[in-house]
């Protein structure tokens, strides 16, 4: 992970640097002060930190960041039993997806780990993804990103000053960005080779383990890895991103091979979920009459892993091209193959509510969640659809329940903001937004809402008291953000 984990070395020193205060608006938490790039490595704290700055900078600015909650229910339930089998069950984790054909997936500081939609796709066994995952999760828990830090004397300020610039421009597409990094990243990155190497076997050796803890066919390690070596020869020049930023040699792909001959074979059969949120990706993917004539063929050949897979990728595509008579017919196919599953219940509910029946879409969602009433896709799904009806103080109880259980949804606080302004309380729709801004790392935009929520005229004494401590907060934070980027 040569090129990922200096990357993210540059983004824990750019987070503390005026440059970023000048990117960023001041907004984010205070962040712990790094010191010297050839100093010790990092605390638990300082990565936490700077992974969740991080992230919120992604979540609130790159706009290949997937904010579907299906797919982040499904990444962070395969990760939770993978993470749960690991050496450091306390690391807490946090994956999410990014909408990018290359194959790839990244860990940053603190657990939180990146999977391109990519990756999801070309997977062919839930077995093959939980193994990229399983290696991302020994990259943290071994805190590969903290020893490259301890690591770092070699390179020089200007060194990494010139990465960071790269990696600020590189972010928005810049052309400047890209000759930027070609014109620093030769020596720092070469400097780096041998010890990253490092990294890369220790992930694979702890990484199976995980995997085989996990329960998992650790087989889809060496399927997975055979293929991207196999992809090196058919791309040369141009091979995979997963290759690029985890570089794979020969002695690695035959360590891995050694290891499963010495362990007794498991078979790990796929979770329903994994074909169906394969099928929902590729079915967002292209033209829609394409991505229709896609799973026509998938089914009228038979070429499909999951019968059940292909019918629900087949009704979404007819949603997209809006035949919903054919969509309503294909979807009788697929729930007759099964009955009781919650991707399957919010796909119908997509049916109804893309074909107007708003009212229908909600009982179907009500009546699910009597099924499965922790299901946090559902939950989001009935809560937008409370708001379609103006029905906003029924979704406000949703959104209130929501927020207690992820209090760390920004979004969730939006959705708050927009019913309180429906229902004409405008301190609580300010305080809202507040917190919505101030999870996005925009801390002025908070204090701002924070303002406007002191002057709303429909507060009693505790609300207005509430807003004034917060607001006190907020600013404490801010004010020890700018002392640390002086």
């Amino acid at each position: 992970m040569r090129l990922t984990l200096l990357m993210l070395l540059m983004i824990g020193w750019l987070l503390g640097s005026p440059l970023s205060a000048a990117q960023d608006g001041g907004g984010g938490a205070a962040l712990p002060d790094l010191g010297d790039v050839a100093s010790s490595a990092m605390s638990p704290l300082a990565e936490r930190r700077i992974g969740e700055e991080a992230m919120r900078q992604i979540k609130s600015r790159d706009p290949s960041y997937v904010d579907d909650p299906e797919v982040t229910e499904y990444l962070n339930t395969l990760g939770r039993k993978l993470a749960g089998a690991s050496s450091n069950a306390n690391q807490r984790f946090e994956f999410f997806a990014i909408r990018d054909d290359s194959i790839n997936a990244f860990a940053m500081p603190g657990g939180f780990i990146g999977v391109h939609t990519g990756l999801l796709l070309a997977a062919q066994t839930e077995s093959e993804l939980a193994s990229v995952l399983a290696h991302e999760i020994s990259h943290v828990t071994q805190h590969h990103i903290a020893r490259l830090v301890g690591k770092q004397s070699q390179l020089s300020t200007i060194g990494i000053a010139g990465l960071l610039v790269a990696l600020l421009a590189t972010r928005s597409g810049s052309d400047l960005g890209q000759a930027a990094m070609l014109a620093t990243q030769g020596g720092a990155i070469q400097a780096q080779l041998g010890y990253t190497r490092d990294f890369e076997r220790e992930a694979d050796r702890i990484g199976f383990q995980v995997l085989q803890q996990a329960g998992f066919d650790i087989n889809g390690m060496v399927s997975f890895f055979e293929r991207l070596q196999r992809a090196t020869r058919t791309y040369e020049n141009n091979a995979p991103a997963y290759l690029r930023s985890h570089p794979l040699t020969g002695e690695r792909v035959a360590d891995i091979q050694n290891r499963v001959q010495g362990v007794k074979y498991r078979q790990h059969l796929d979770s329903m979920e994994f074909h169906l949120l394969r099928a929902k990706l590729r079915s967002e993917q292209g033209q829609p009459r394409d991505t229709l004539a896609y799973f026509l063929r998938q089914l009228e050949g038979k070429r499909y892993a999951s019968e059940a897979g292909a019918r629900f990728g087949l009704v979404s595509a007819l949603i997209r091209t809006k035949e919903f008579a054919k969509a309503e017919a294909e979807f009788k196919r697929l729930r007759a193959l099964m009955p009781q599953n919650a991707m399957i219940d919010l796909l119908a509910m997509r049916l109804k509510s893309d074909s107007g029946d708003i009212k229908g879409a909600t009982e179907l969602v009500r009546a699910a969640l009597s099924r499965q009433p922790g299901h946090r896709p559902l939950r989001y799904a009935f809560a937008q659809l409370l708001q379609a009806q103006g029905k906003h103080e029924e979704a406000l109880l949703q959104l209130g329940d929501l927020a207690q259980t992820y209090p760390s949804d920004s979004r969730l606080y939006f959705m708050q903001a927009q019913s309180y302004a429906a229902s004409g309380q405008q301190l609580l729709r300010h305080r809202a937004q507040a917190e919505a801004y101030y999870l996005q790392g925009a801390l002025p935009a908070a204090i701002e809402q924070l303002q406007f929520a002191q002057k709303a005229d429909d507060g009693d004494f505790y609300a207005l008291s509430s807003v004034e401590a917060r607001l006190h907060e907020l600013r404490r934070i801010l004010a020890a953000e700018k002392a640390t980027r002086r």
